[in-house]
C-alpha cells in the first residue's frame, strides 16, 4: 500500500529533527580529520533536501521553496511546516507528532567543542556542525486524485503562511496568474461571442434566427489569461491573521477609439475580478472566526464549480450558477471532535451588493442615455430597493478517503434573498390619463419584487473519482447566471384599461416593465376616478428558475498507476452535464400565454420564450509539469424554446424548436 503524503512528508519533518542530534553525538573525530569544515546550521542540508523532492512532486512552488531556503536557518523549518499546514498536506495531528519528535531529541546534551590544533588561532568548532551525510527522502509513488475547484476555500489563512516573493514595507506581496490561449470552433455561433451564450442572440438583427446557415465561427483568444497577488500584513497580535488578493483578466470590453477602432477585437480591457481583505482570529486551537470585505465569489453558488476549459461563462445558464460581487463576510470555522476524519463546519453569513442583471443595450428609449447616463454601474434597480441583499452558506468539510494526495469532501448548503424596486417619476407619465394617474401618483410611484434562491451541492474526493454535483431552487435569478436570463414579468390581470410608463432606468425589455391599470373599466371618454375606479401598479412578479449540474473527475493518471515524477502524471478527465430550466407556469405567464388584462386588451410581459439550455462537456487535461498543461473540451449547448410558442427559431433558414452548438476549444494554459 502506497504512504500517504501526509505521513511522508511529517517522517520527513521529523527526519530533519532526529538526524542532526545523531550527527552531533559523534566524537568529533570528522571534524579533526578535516580541519576546514565550517559550521553549518543543524538540518539545513536535510531541509534543502526534503525542499527539492516537495517542488518536484508539486507540492511547494519554486518560488516558495525558494523563500524558505532563503530564510534565516532556525526559521528554515517552521515556514515549511506552516506552509505545509496550509495546503493541507499536514493536520494538527501530524504537526503534534513532529513537535514532539523535537522534543524528544533535543534533550542530548551539547557536545564538547573541538579545537583544531592545524589552526594558529585554535578556532573552536561544535562537533555539531559537521555536515551530515546527505539523506534521500523517500519519493510518493501515487499520482494526485482530482481536486475539486474551490473558490470559497474553508480553511482559514495561516499567519505568516504566506511566502512572499517581495516584500512592500510590512506588506507581503506573491504575485501569481496564468496565460491561456485557446483555440474555438462553434457550429452555431449567431450572437459572435467567444464563449457559449445561450439560444437567444441579442447582439444579431434577428434573435432567433441564425440566417441561411447554422452561422458557424472560429475564434483564438488570450482575454481569458488572469493575473493577482496575494497579500499579508503581520499584526503584532499572534491571533490575528490579516490577508488580502486582487485579481483581474481582459475579459472587459473592448477598445473603441481611433487608434484601435479597426482592430478592437485584439484589445480586450482589463476588469476586476477580486479585491478583498480577509482578518482571522483564532478564538482557539479549534475555532477561527474571520471578516471580510471587498469583492469576492458568492457565497450562493460559487462555492461548487464544475472543472472545464471553457472559463468565461463557466456553464453560465446551463446548471452552474456563480457570481462575483462586493460583499461584507462574516463567518466561523470550527473544528468538530477528534476524528482522523478531521471534520470542520462553517456557517457563513455575507451583505451583498444587491444587482438584478438588467441588460444595458436593452434601453428601449436611449441606447446612449437612460440609466448609463445617470449610473455608471449598469443597472439600478437592486440598489434602489435600498437595501442590501442578504446570502449565507453552510459547509461541512470532512476526509472522506484518507488514501494519500486526496483532498476532504465538502456538504454545502447555500442562499440568497434580495429584491428589485422600479422608479417612475412624474416626468414619465404621459398620455391621455396622465392627468388622472397623477391626480392619485403626484409624485409618481414604486414597484418591487423579490429575488431569492437555496442550492445544495456535494464535492466528494476519493482515489478513484472525484464526484461534484449542484441543484438550486430560486426566482430572478438572472444576475447568478440561472433562470435563461429571464428576471420578472409585469401582471395585468385584473386590471382594466392597463396604460405602459416608463421608468427612470428605461429598461422594460427582457424584464417586465412598469403598467398601471384601472380598477374598473373606464366609460368611454371619461377617466378611471370618474368611472369610480381607482388606478392601480401592476403587479411584478418573479420568474423561478432549476437546475444544476453533475461533474465527475476521473484521474487517468492515478489509475493506470503512473510514475508520480514522470510527464505521465498530469492525466485528467472530466465529464459533466448540466441543465438550466424555467418554471413552466411562470414562463408561460410572463410570455402572456393564460395571463392577460380583465378587458383581455393587455397581455401580462417580460418573459424571454427560453424554457430551458443544457450542457454536456468532456474536458482531457495533460499537465506537463507544475506550469504548463494542455487541454481538450468537446461540448454541446442546447436550447429549448417555451412549447406554447412553437417552432420560432430559424436554423439554417428552417423552424425549429431547438438550438444547438457543437463546441470544441484546446489549448495551453501557462501558470507562474
Amino acid at each position: 500500500m502506497p504512504k500517504s503524503k501526509r505521513w511522508i512528508c511529517a517522517s520527513f519533518l521529523i527526519t530533519t529533527l532526529v538526524v542532526p542530534v545523531f550527527a552531533g553525538s559523534k566524537d568529533g573525530s570528522e571534524a579533526k580529520a578535516n580541519p576546514t569544515v565550517a559550521t553549518t546550521p543543524v538540518g539545513t542540508e536535510n531541509v534543502t533536501a526534503l525542499l527539492g523532492v516537495l517542488v518536484m512532486k508539486g507540492v511547494l512552488a519554486p518560488a516558495e521553496a525558494n523563500a524558505i531556503r532563503n530564510a534565516a536557518p532556525p526559521a528554515e523549518f517552521q515556514m515549511l511546516v506552516d506552509v505545509l499546514k496550509q495546503k493541507g498536506v499536514l493536520s494538527a495531528n501530524d504537526v503534534t507528532v513532529t513537535a514532539s519528535s523535537s522534543a524528544a531529541a533535543s534533550p542530548a546534551p551539547p557536545p564538547a567543542a573541538v579545537t583544531i590544533p592545524a589552526s594558529p588561532l585554535a578556532v573552536q568548532v561544535p562537533a555539531q556542525a559537521v555536515a551530515p551525510a546527505p539523506i534521500r527522502p523517500p519519493v510518493p509513488t501515487v499520482a494526485s486524485a482530482v481536486t475539486p475547484l474551490r473558490v470559497l476555500p474553508l480553511d482559514p489563512p495561516v499567519r505568516e503562511g504566506l511566502i512572499p516573493a517581495f516584500k512592500i514595507g510590512p506588506v507581503r506581496v506573491t504575485p501569481y496568474g496564468f496565460i491561456k490561449a485557446t483555440a474555438i470552433h462553434d457550429s452555431s455561433n449567431p450572437n459572435g461571442d467567444d464563449f457559449p451564450f445561450p439560444g437567444i442572440w441579442l447582439n444579431s438583427s434577428s434573435v432567433l434566427s441564425t440566417g441561411p446557415t447554422q452561422d458557424p465561427s472560429f475564434h483564438i483568444k488570450a482575454r481569458a489569461s488572469r493575473f493577482g497577488s496575494n497579500f499579508e500584513w503581520l499584526d503584532l497580535s499572534p491571533k490575528l491573521a490579516l490577508t488580502g488578493r486582487v485579481e483581474g483578466d481582459f475579459e472587459g470590453g473592448f477598445t473603441e477609439v481611433d487608434n484601435a477602432d479597426v482592430s478592437s477585437i485584439r484589445n480586450p480591457q482589463p476588469r476586476l475580478r477580486l479585491a478583498y481583505v480577509r482578518l482571522d482570529y483564532t478564538a482557539s486551537e479549534r475555532s477561527d472566526l474571520f471578516f471580510e470585505a471587498g469583492q469576492n465569489w458568492s457565497l450562493f453558488g460559487s462555492t461548487a464549480l464544475p472543472n472545464i476549459l471553457e472559463t468565461t461563462f463557466l456553464g453560465a445558464f446551463s446548471g452552474d450558477i456563480w457570481e462575483r460581487t462586493p460583499q461584507f463576510r462574516f463567518g466561523l470555522v470550527q473544528k468538530l471532535g477528534t476524528s482522523d476524519r478531521d471534520f470542520k463546519f462553517s456557517p457563513e453569513i455575507a451583505l451583498m451588493m444587491p444587482s438584478t442583471g438588467q441588460i444595458l443595450k436593452l434601453n428601449s428609449v436611449n441606447p446612449l442615455g437612460g440609466f448609463e447616463a445617470q449610473i455608471g454601474e449598469g443597472e439600478r434597480q437592486g440598489a434602489d430597493s435600498g437595501r442590501p441583499e442578504l446570502e449565507a452558506r453552510m459547509v461541512l468539510q470532512f476526509q472522506l478517503d484518507k488514501a494519500p494526495a486526496v483532498a476532504p469532501a465538502q456538504l454545502i448548503w447555500s442562499a440568497y434573498e434580495g429584491r428589485r424596486t422600479s422608479i417612475t417619476s412624474s416626468a414619465n407619465i404621459s398620455g391621455p390619463y396622465a392627468p388622472d394617474i397623477l391626480s392619485q401618483y403626484p409624485g409618481g410611484f414604486t414597484k418591487s419584487s423579490n429575488m431569492f434562491g437555496n442550492q445544495l451541492a456535494v464535492q466528494f474526493p476519493t482515489r478513484w473519482f472525484t464526484f461534484v454535483a449542484s441543484g438550486y431552487r430560486g426566482a430572478d435569478m438572472r444576475f447568478m447566471l440561472a433562470g435563461q436570463l429571464n428576471t420578472y414579468y409585469t401582471d395585468t390581470t385584473g386590471l382594466y384599461n392597463v396604460q405602459a410608463v416608463q421608468t427612470v432606468d428605461n429598461v422594460n425589455v427582457a424584464s417586465g416593465g412598469m403598467m398601471v391599470g384601472c380598477s374598473k373599466a373606464i366609460t368611454l371618454g371619461s377617466t378611471c376616478t370618474a368611472s369610480g375606479g381607482t388606478w392601480q401598479i401592476a403587479r411584478q412578479r418573479p420568474i423561478g428558475a432549476f437546475g444544476g449540474f453533475i461533474n465527475l473527475g476521473l484521474p487517468l493518471s492515478r489509475w493506470a498507476h503512473a510514475d508520480p515524477k514522470g510527464h505521465n502524471a498530469g492525466w485528467q478527465l472530466y465529464l459533466h452535464a448540466g441543465k438550466d430550466q424555467v418554471v413552466h407556469h411562470d414562463l408561460a405567464r410572463a410570455n402572456g400565454f393564460g395571463c392577460v388584462s380583465t378587458d383581455g386588451a393587455t397581455a401580462c410581459n417580460g418573459g424571454l420564450p427560453l424554457s430551458q439550455s443544457r450542457m454536456l462537456a468532456a474536458t482531457l487535461y495533460y499537465k506537463l509539469n507544475n506550469w504548463a498543461t494542455f487541454a481538450f473540451e468537446q461540448s454541446q449547448y442546447q436550447t429549448t424554446l417555451l412549447p406554447e410558442v412553437g417552432a420560432a427559431y430559424t436554423i439554417s433558414g428552417t423552424p425549429a424548436t431547438k438550438w444547438k452548438d457543437q463546441r470544441s476549444e484546446f489549448g495551453p494554459i501557462f501558470t507562474f
